[in-house]
């Protein structure tokens, strides 16, 4: 498993790289015995520490966490916990989805921006052009999934909604978090016809 350790502002010493190689394959071997890849990064904020960790799957999928402790060795630990426990989860349901899928998942491009948030000065400069202030322009990739596994992967990076090209009729969709606890699911190709 290719592991990349990166820290903001702060320097990862060796013994907490061999530390976060160690425990990271032994969680993530737990439950897969294909190589994966995974990004942890840690960062500072205050007197509190932060580590942001993503595995990716050989299915495809990803899985997320996000941890902050006083401590980073904690804030780290906490981050796996919570990466091992979305693993644990979902084993059955990765095992099935890989065996059914016979090809890989598809990724397409897009561009993504970064729009301003309000204040006053955004406010006015909007008002007179009606136009967002962009303030970064990135590209993101879009999965081409089955509704199910859109739903599954929405659940593992612990996201509030995913955008994705449905499998079943290549068409942009969007599974999101209600606030009553279900799954959301926008398809424009059962919109009516006028």
């Amino acid at each position: 498993m290719q592991i990349k350790i990166s820290g903001k502002q702060i320097d990862v010493g060796d013994a907490l790289r061999n530390h976060v190689e160690f425990n990271l394959v032994g969680a993530v071997g737990k439950y897969f015995d294909r190589p994966v890849d995974a990004n942890v990064t840690f960062s500072r904020n205050g007197h509190e520490y932060k580590c942001d960790a993503m595995v990716h799957l050989s299915t495809g999928l990803s899985a997320q966490a996000h941890a902050i402790a006083n401590d980073i060795y904690a804030a780290f630990g906490q981050a796996t916990d919570r990466i091992e426990k979305q693993l644990r989860r979902y084993k059955r349901r990765l095992r099935d989805h890989h065996q059914a899928r016979q090809d890989p998942i598809e990724t397409m491009e897009a561009q993504s921006y970064v729009l301003r948030g309000h204040d006053e000065e955004a406010d006015a400069e909007e008002s007179n052009n009606m136009q967002p202030v962009i303030i970064a322009e990135m590209t993101t990739g879009i999965k081409s999934l089955a509704v199910g596994e859109a739903v599954m992967q929405m659940e593992l990076t612990d996201v509030p909604f995913l955008m994705f090209r449905n499998d079943a009729n290549g068409r942009i969709n969007v599974v999101y978090q209600r606030d009553d606890g279900n799954v959301g699911w926008i398809d424009p190709a059962n919109l009516p016809q006028d």
